[in-house]
């Protein structure tokens, strides 16, 4: 292990990992050296040009995370072995051609989610959830409202009941950041999605399981579970925090105040502005080096694991020269990744139409809208590798619910 390797926990993760990001650059280059939990060593890839070629190499890093010279170290109990797997038929760890078949049927599973219903359930389950809250003039967006809708329009475009959404976003979040109850949620969820495809294959419907079950490709019900699995965790916090870290930088930035009085043309430049400053998916696991290499000045060995510093490779100053100048309509960021592992571009769509929808529902519906506590006061959930908001609350004048009633 390196001696001055960075710990990837603390709180610094939770208050300024911008400024922790620029000291480990500064200190470290482009690629630095970290322990995760257990002083297991990592290295964490900041550079953006170093990214690229990270992800752009899927044969000199590669996705399968048996290379991994750290095995024997690992305990069975690991609190990241939810997000660090091993022998996991995921689309995560399969590579090459294999990989390039269930993208496509994860891909084309997504596309055929019609744009129009995307939407419609999207606003009808923003609605439920504001319905809930708009009549006592106060919420907490996060616990209340941004946590719970993306599950929601996931679980239902998948085929899940309504009801069943709610109950798997505790085993979601527990299995995400990683702490003592990450194995047992990512056991729910797993088992959840299991009896998700029994159901599925023998009563098939118009959703995504039913085309994932139809694809000819010739996967298992395990590969397809833990598929799912992956779609539905990547899906729902990371979009959850968009919407939490949109709706916080529209709330305390002056440049977006105008969006929060009924107009609309900044919130796709508030959601573009927080893929590149305040990305919900700040560092990812991860890539392994399939044979000793260089990278970034480092002597990387056989079998390392690389994490992707997507958030640091979002600030590279070599890429925002100045980050106090608005983005734009530029999305080279790489929150979604990059190169064949990168988020499927269907599965983007969908998580920005849940997103813009969420957001838009607030600020139709929640007139004069305004924090109840200063902006200095919110804290972010203690994780290094999703970074969202643990309470957004507001206040705003009561208005009635909208009940089964349209808008």
């Amino acid at each position: 292990m390196t001696p001055d390797a960075v710990p990837l926990s603390g709180p610094r993760f939770q208050t300024d990992p911008a400024s922790l990001y620029r000291e480990m650059r500064s200190k470290h280059g482009s690629v630095t050296p970290v322990v995760l939990d257990g002083d297991i060593p990592a290295w964490l890839v900041l550079g953006y040009r170093e990214l690229h070629q990270v992800t752009g190499d899927p044969v000199l890093f590669s996705r399968d995370s048996e290379l991994w010279n750290q095995w024997e170290n690992i305990p069975d109990d690991w609190p990241l072995l939810p997000m660090i797997g091993r022998k996991q038929p995921s689309i995560l760890y399969t590579v090459g051609d294999r990989h390039r078949q269930r993208a496509a049927m994860l891909g084309n599973a997504l596309e055929m989610v019609e744009p129009s219903d995307l939407h419609r359930h999207a606003e009808k389950f923003a609605d439920q959830l504001l319905d809930a809250v708009c009549v006592e003039g106060r919420a907490d967006l996060i616990a209340d409202y941004a946590m719970l809708l993306p599950v929601r329009v996931l679980a239902h475009l998948y085929g899940f009941a309504d009801d069943k959404g709610l109950g798997l976003v505790t085993a979601l979040n527990d299995m995400i950041d990683g702490g003592e109850r990450a194995i047992a949620g990512q056991s729910h969820v797993a088992t959840s999605m299991t009896q998700l495809l029994a159901e599925r294959r023998a009563r098939p419907a118009d959703d995504v399981v039913t085309r994932m079950l139809a694809d000819t490709s010739g996967f298992s019900d395990e590969e397809i579970t833990q598929d799912l699995m992956v779609m539905l965790a990547a899906g729902h916090q990371p979009t959850a925090d968009w919407i939490g870290n949109s709706l916080h930088l529209m709330l305390t930035d002056e440049r977006f105040a105008a969006s929060l009085f009924g107009g609309r043309d900044n919130i796709g430049v508030a959601m573009n502005e927080v893929l590149w400053e305040d990305s919900p998916t700040q560092n990812v696991a991860g890539r392994w080096a399939s044979r000793d290499t260089q990278l970034g000045g480092r002597r990387i060995q056989s079998g390392d694991l690389m994490l992707l510093g997507l958030q640091g490779a979002n600030s590279d100053p070599q890429v925002r020269t100045d980050a106090s100048v608005l983005t734009g309509g530029n999305n080279a960021h790489l929150s979604f990744g990059h190169g064949e592992h990168r988020c499927p571009f269907p599965a983007q769509e969908i998580a920005e139409v849940i997103a813009r929808t969420g957001i838009e529902a607030v600020l139709d519906r929640l007139p004069d809208i305004d924090l109840t506590v200063p902006a200095e006061s919110l804290t972010r959930r203690p994780s290094p590798w999703l970074r969202g908001l643990s309470a957004l609350p507001v206040r705003f004048t009561p208005t009635r619910p909208l009940g089964n009633s349209s808008r």
